[in-house]
C-alpha cells in the first residue's frame, strides 16, 4: 500500500489539483457527447475552450506547487507526467469539436456513437483512477482499472480500422474521406490519451507499492 503521507506530505494540494484535472478531462468528453447527440447543444467551442484553459491553469498550479512543496518517494517527474497526460485529453477533444463545427453540414447523418461510448468509458476510468489515488489504491485495484482501460483502447483501435475500411471502400467523395479519417483518428487518439494517463497512475502505484 502506498504511504501517501510520505509522498505528498500533509498537503492535499496535489490530490485536489490532479482530481480537478481528471474531472475536466471527463467533462470535455461529456460535452463532446452532448454536441454530437443534442441538437440544442451550443454550436460553438466556448465550453471546450473554457475546459481546456482551466485545465491548463491546473497544470500551471501543479508546477508552482511542486516548486514550493517538499516531495519524497513520489518523484516530481511522476506528478508532472500525470498532469501533462491529463491535459492532453481536453486539448484533443477541443480539436475534434473544432473540426465537427467547421464541417457540420457535411457531417449530417454521420454516426460517431461507438467512438463516443469508448471515449466516455476511457475518461470515466481515468477519473476513477486519479480519484482513488487519495484513497490509497491497492495494486490489485489499479491493475484491474488499467486492464479495463487497455481493453477500451484495444476496442478503439479495432473500431478505427473498421471505420477506415468502410470509408475507403464505400465513400466516393474525396473531401469526406479526408474529413472522416481525421475525425476517426482524433477520436481514437482521445482514448490513447486516456490510456497514457492510466499508465502513469499505474506506474506511480507500482513504484510506491
Amino acid at each position: 500500500m502506498i504511504s501517501f503521507q510520505k509522498i505528498f506530505g500533509k498537503s492535499d494540494v496535489f490530490y485536489d489539483l490532479l482530481e480537478s484535472s481528471a474531472s475536466h478531462a471527463r467533462q470535455s468528453v461529456q460535452t463532446l457527447h452532448k454536441l454530437l447527440s443534442d441538437a440544442a447543444a451550443p454550436q460553438n467551442l466556448d465550453a471546450f475552450t473554457a475546459l481546456r484553459r482551466e485545465d491548463k491553469k491546473i497544470t500551471q498550479q501543479i508546477d508552482e506547487a511542486l516548486c514550493k512543496t517538499f516531495v519524497t518517494e513520489l518523484e516530481r517527474e511522476d506528478i508532472e507526467a500525470l498532469a501533462n497526460a491529463l491535459y492532453k485529453i481536453p486539448k484533443t477533444v477541443e480539436k475534434i469539436a473544432e473540426r465537427l463545427l467547421i464541417c457540420s453540414e457535411r457531417l449530417a447523418g454521420a454516426d460517431f456513437s461507438r467512438q463516443i461510448k469508448l471515449m466516455d468509458s476511457a475518461a470515466e476510468v481515468v477519473f476513477t483512477m486519479v480519484v482513488e489515488l487519495r484513497k490509497k489504491m491497492h495494486l490489485e485495484r489499479v491493475k484491474d482499472l488499467n486492464d479495463k482501460i487497455q481493453q477500451v483502447e484495444g476496442e478503439a483501435d479495432k473500431l478505427v480500422v473498421e471505420c477506415l475500411r468502410a470509408l475507403y471502400t464505400t465513400e466516393k467523395d474525396a473531401v469526406m474521406v479526408v474529413i472522416l479519417k481525421d475525425l476517426y483518428d482524433l477520436m481514437e487518439k482521445v482514448v490513447d490519451r486516456c490510456r497514457d494517463a492510466g499508465n502513469v497512475v499505474a506506474h506511480i502505484v507500482l513504484k510506491n507499492s
